[in-house]
């Protein structure tokens, strides 16, 4: 089959475009609002960027608490979501009201960075540490700006569990990450397998 997204004519129970373009992992963002609320959403567009230097991205539909707060304070985190929380992670996107905690909502522990005053996740295996460098509404083709919010940031400091480092490696097969797939799947990304690049 093939269809044109300008007329969206898929013909199709649900529309698949998020299927296809997974599994994305899931950007469990941390915030803290300027009146001291704190702040936990995930969001399935989010991906590292860059490594030199490391920046990560993630994308919010409509301007939601998150990006408020790190309009306010150029600070978030971004922390690792494995099989283990997958369930404390999906609480903390009920649509409470600002300045309700979804860290309490969830029975998570929040706990404020080192160099950000954000809170990440305690019971997360890891997280990292961001300082914003752009906020912007990206464009389409004619110049239109989208509903969405993309958000990037500079990781400034990084946060692992001893336990989930193995022969000097963060261990895929322990931490077992969770990943966003279409409609309302997730997969659990623990079963790994390695390839190496050819060499010519």
């Amino acid at each position: 089959m093939f269809y044109a997204t300008a007329e969206n004519a898929h013909g199709l129970a649900h529309d698949p475009f998020k299927a296809i373009v997974s599994p994305r992992p899931i950007g469990w963002i941390g915030s803290k609002a300027a009146d001291g609320s704190l702040n936990l959403a995930p969001y399935s567009f989010f991906n590292a960027i860059s490594d030199t230097p490391k920046l990560v991205m993630f994308s919010s539909s409509g301007r939601k608490d998150s990006v408020r707060n790190i309009e306010q304070t150029r600070e978030f985190t971004a922390n690792f979501v494995s099989f283990d929380i997958h369930e404390a992670m999906n609480i903390t996107s009920a649509p409470v009201p600002h300045g309700e905690s979804e860290f309490a909502l969830a029975g998570l522990t929040p706990v404020e960075g080192q160099f950000v005053q954000a809170p990440f996740v305690a019971e997360a295996y890891a997280a990292l540490e961001c300082k914003v460098t752009e906020i912007f509404q990206p464009k389409a083709l004619d110049g239109t700006l989208s509903e969405n919010h993309v958000v990037i940031g500079q990781v400034v400091g990084i946060h692992i569990r001893e336990e989930a480092i193995r022969d000097g490696r963060f261990d895929m097969a322990k931490v077992r990450p969770v990943g966003r797939m279409g409609y309302m799947d997730y997969c659990d990304a623990g079963d790994v397998f390695e390839m190496f690049r050819p060499k010519r």
